[in-house]
Order: structure tokens, then C-alpha cells, then sequence
């Protein structure tokens, strides 16, 4: 057996939603490391070009499309910054995320639309519309992926007053698994990575607030947080060689969450 390559995902093309911070700029830094041409995408164009520019300081081959994927123009307007520099793409890494926290009786039916469209429509639109762009890429030896980051909290009923955004990742890891089999005869393979706790912007009223630190802390059996290594090393793994007999899967990467509760 000729390991060579095995797990090295060099001069794919590959397409990171929300790849500015938290666990996109995870995943973008880890794949510019490894050799990817990346596309990452982002709401605010000034915190765009910084990470754009600062994946490129290290060497990487990166562009950034400014898009809000809770509209249908959003998705268009990535799935046109995409088109424009080729008509492949090997990797499709759906990772924009919303939500929204509030007490059960006070959670607002305004809820639910944003977070929804972030969080189930933007990947579906984007699976849809980039499909060509996958099948140009895709082959029995060398298959396309779709890359869905759902959440452990769609797995447990600890849902921490966001209704709306465990709902949602219940919804993309089960959308992963009729893509996934709706897309096997393509050779496009589709799964789903379901993050404990990372550190980001949707968990640092967690991690700046010590007793509730602790708190969580103590209900993830390995003790810590994840790291940028942890989340990059597997999601490259599921977009190598390595990996291409797996589709349907939904994977935690939880410090050991879901054998807690």
C-alpha cells in the first residue's frame, strides 16, 4: 500500500462559509497550511480582508467573497465569487453559523428565520447551486465533498436557550445524510462534523466568564476545549483520500460530550 498523499488535501479547491473566525478561520488556517486554494466567505468586508490577508502572509492561495447567507443573493453572490476563478471545486465546507439565545418564555419568534436560513438553507442552496462545480471535480478515485458543521448540541438535550440553533444542526445532520445518498452515484460525498466546545464568538460568553467556564468545563470528560489542530486535523482527514469511503457520517468532536449526558 503507497501511503503517499494519503491524508493531504494540496491543490484542492476548497470553499470555507464564515471562514473569518472561530472554527472557519480553524479550518481556513489548517487548510492553507496543507496546500488547499482556498475560498473563504464573510459578512463584514473589513474582517474579510484581514484574515484574507493574513492566510496570505503565510503563503496560502486565498480569496474572500463578502456574502450575508441568510439571503438567496448571499449564496449567489459565493456561488458567482466560486464560478469566477474555475468551474471544480473539490471541497464544499459549510460552516457560516447563527444563533440566537433567550429563556424558553421570552424566546422570540424572530428566532427562527435567521438562524434557519444561516444554519439549514445557505448549505442547501450552496449543495444546489455548486453541484456542477462538485460532479466537474468529483471521480470513483478521487471523490468531491460536501463538509457540513452541525454541533453536538443537536445530539443532547442541553440545548443552553438557543431553540432555534439546536434545531437547526439537528436539521443539517440529518440533510447530510439524504445528501449524502441522494449524491453517491455523483461520487460527491457528504458528512458532517458536530463541534463540542470551540472557542469562537458564538461561545465567549462561556470561556470569558470563569465560573461558567468551570461549569462547562466540568461536563466535558477530556477537560478542555477543542483547538484549532483538533477541528482542522479531522476535517481534513473527511476531504482526503483517506476518507473516501465514508459518506453519511456525522462525526462529534466533542472532548467526549455525548458519552457524558
Amino acid at each position: 500500500m503507497d501511503l503517499t498523499g494519503l491524508y493531504s488535501v494540496t491543490g484542492k479547491s476548497v470553499l470555507i462559509t464564515g471562514g473569518v473566525g472561530g472554527i472557519g478561520r480553524m479550518l481556513a488556517e489548517g487548510f492553507a497550511a496543507a496546500g488547499a486554494q482556498l475560498t473563504i466567505t464573510g459578512r463584514k468586508p473589513d474582517a474579510l480582508a484581514e484574515a484574507v490577508a493574513a492566510l496570505r502572509a503565510g503563503g496560502a492561495e486565498v480569496r474572500g467573497v463578502v456574502a450575508d447567507l441568510a439571503t438567496p443573493e448571499g449564496v449567489a453572490a459565493v456561488a458567482d465569487g466560486v464560478r469566477l476563478h474555475g468551474d471544480r471545486l473539490d471541497v464544499l465546507i459549510n460552516n457560516a453559523g447563527q444563533t440566537w439565545g433567550a429563556p424558553l418564555a421570552d424566546f422570540p419568534a424572530k428566532a427562527w428565520a435567521p438562524v434557519m436560513a444561516v444554519n439549514v438553507q445557505a448549505p442547501f442552496m450552496l449543495a444546489q447551486a455548486l453541484l456542477p462545480a462538485l460532479r466537474a471535480a468529483a471521480g470513483p478515485d478521487s471523490p468531491a465533498r460536501i463538509l457540513n458543521i452541525g454541533s453536538v448540541y443537536a445530539e443532547t438535550t442541553e440545548v443552553a436557550l438557543a431553540y432555534s440553533y439546536t434545531a437547526s444542526k439537528a436539521a443539517i445532520h440529518q440533510l447530510t445524510r439524504v445528501l449524502a445518498r441522494e449524491l453517491a452515484a455523483d461520487h460527491i460525498l457528504c458528512n458532517a462534523i458536530a463541534p463540542g466546545l470551540f472557542p469562537s464568538k458564538m461561545t465567549g460568553f462561556i470561556l470569558r466568564d470563569e465560573e461558567r467556564k468551570a461549569h462547562v468545563l466540568g461536563g466535558i470528560p477530556l477537560g478542555r476545549a477543542g483547538t484549532p489542530e483538533d477541528i482542522a486535523g479531522l476535517a481534513m482527514f473527511l476531504c482526503s483520500r483517506a476518507a473516501a469511503y465514508i459518506t453519511g457520517a456525522v462525526i462529534p468532536i466533542d472532548g467526549g460530550i455525548l458519552i457524558a449526558h
